[in-house]
């Protein structure tokens, strides 16, 4: 199994989301690695963790984003253990993000209110997989 964190979504997965003509609700599965300290580029804050960076500076702030735009958040965690498997623990804390649409989480990161924080999701993350799961209830009862 190939794990590859990244910031940003490549051109190719975007096309792909939007290509699945999925609307309605989406649940996005964020599994977050952050850095030790915070990495701002003119070299703020150098001795922030980057936990609190991402949490305090863009976490709460995008939240509250979510919530005007009809989302909410499911739930956050940090990751105690792997019960079935072997491998060093990837992530730092999970969360589960309920967005209306694709469309809703799109414009969110269009706004200049998104632009303004991004900086310290930057900062504080070494990276992150996010895993859109839509509405769709395929669970067996």
């Amino acid at each position: 199994m190939k794990i590859e964190h990244a910031l940003e979504p490549t051109e190719a997965q975007l096309n792909a989301i939007l290509a699945t003509g999925k609307g309605g609700e989406v649940h996005m599965l964020n599994l977050l690695k952050f850095r030790e300290f915070a990495a701002y580029e003119d070299g703020r804050d150098a001795d922030m963790p980057g936990r609190d960076a991402y949490l305090h500076r863009y976490g709460a702030p995008m939240i509250d984003m979510v919530m005007k735009a009809g989302g909410s958040l499911k739930f956050s965690s940090v990751p105690s253990a792997l019960l079935v498997g072997e491998m060093e623990m990837p992530w730092d804390m999970v969360a589960i993000i309920t967005y209306p649409s694709i469309k809703t989480l799109l414009e969110i990161s269009m706004t200049p209110q998104f632009q303004e924080i991004a900086v310290h999701r930057k900062a504080g993350l070494e990276g992150q997989l996010l895993i859109p799961c839509f509405g769709e209830d395929t669970a067996v009862a």
